[in-house]
């Protein structure tokens, strides 16, 4: 999420009361998660295991629960509790703003669009040409939907991100103000589900086809002329490249890249990056060339033990 203008290190720190590592005229322009982090921005570290990824990222500012040696060029904000923080910081430059009518503020519908009864759209969305929203469809804020995009009955883009901490009296969730960008052409099935970024955004690509109930996790990133069928599930921060095809209820683990190219057959589980051009089955996946000798051999088992 890029801020409405460069802040310096001295003023963040101070809207959450924490001290600082650095100069204080150190400028940070946005705030993001660990995935999708840039020059610029500030991102949160609360465990040591993930310090070096942290502090070694794109991200020039880190939000950290412990004084350590500052990269140069970088700074730190020392917080007790830096999630609470982070989310303290997302509310500030981009807090949720209650809607009681069905077009949110700052929301741009081009006249083309075919906005049909029981449509809501969030604040600060922009709607291309000629799209389509059929009944129940909700957007939520900040996200864009370019040309020629149609989104099917009751389905919902920009939902809030699943993310959580876990703490002693439960769950705490992370605030999400990022958003989703659906590029030309994009079709979206019905009851469909594609969560907003946490600070950045999920996107799917120019030309890509959606099929029936299918949801797509924060901050995933789909290619150009993908296909998914109904029932697939992609967890948050993967990444499937341009003309990948997910046949019916195929499921994919987070930050996993899927290959160029790649077919994974139905009720296949995606549990690792996989290669592009290939075709996969089974769960965990394999080549289905090896799942189809696989299951070739156990339909030989019970004759091979009858002759033992």
């Amino acid at each position: 999420m890029k801020l409405d203008r460069s802040y310096s290190l001295e003023e963040i720190s101070a809207l959450i009361g924490a001290s600082y590592v650095g100069m204080a005229d150190h400028v940070v322009t946005g705030i993001n998660e660990i995935h999708q982090v840039e020059a610029g921005d500030v991102v949160f570290v609360d465990h040591p295991k993930y310090y070096d990824k942290a502090l070694n990222s794109a991200a020039t500012t880190i939000l950290i629960d412990k004084e350590v040696e500052c990269p140069e060029g970088k700074a730190l904000i020392v917080s007790e509790t830096p999630f609470d923080d982070f989310n303290r910081l997302t509310r500030h430059f981009r807090p949720k703003k209650f809607q009681p009518v069905t077009i949110g503020d700052g929301t741009i519908i081009d006249e083309s669009a075919q906005v049909y009864p029981n449509v809501f759209v969030g604040h600060h969305c922009s709607i291309g040409k000629n799209v389509v929203l059929h009944p129940g469809v909700v957007i939520g804020d900040h996200c864009r939907l370019d040309e020629g995009v149609i989104v099917g009955p009751n389905s919902v883009i920009g939902h809030y991100a699943f993310y959580y901490k876990k703490k002693p009296d439960g769950f705490d969730r992370m605030h999400s103000c990022g958003e989703v960008h659906l590029e030309k052409n994009v079709e979206i099935g019905a009851l469909c589900t594609i969560d907003a970024g946490v600070s950045g955004t999920t996107k799917v690509g120019e030309g890509t086809k959606i099929d029936n109930q299918v949801h797509i996790g924060h901050d995933t990133v789909v290619g150009k002329h993908c296909l998914m069928a109904a029932n697939v599930g992609i967890a948050g921060c993967a990444t499937i490249e341009d003309n990948v095809t997910l046949w019916g209820q195929v499921g994919v683990v987070s930050d996993v890249v899927i290959g160029e190219g790649a077919t994974v057959l139905g009720q296949s589980g995606v549990g690792r990056s996989l290669e592009p051009g290939k075709s996969y089955l089974g769960s965990p996946c394999v080549e289905a060339r090896v799942r189809f000798r696989e299951i070739a051999a156990v339909k030989k088992l019970p004759e091979f033990l009858e002759r033992r």
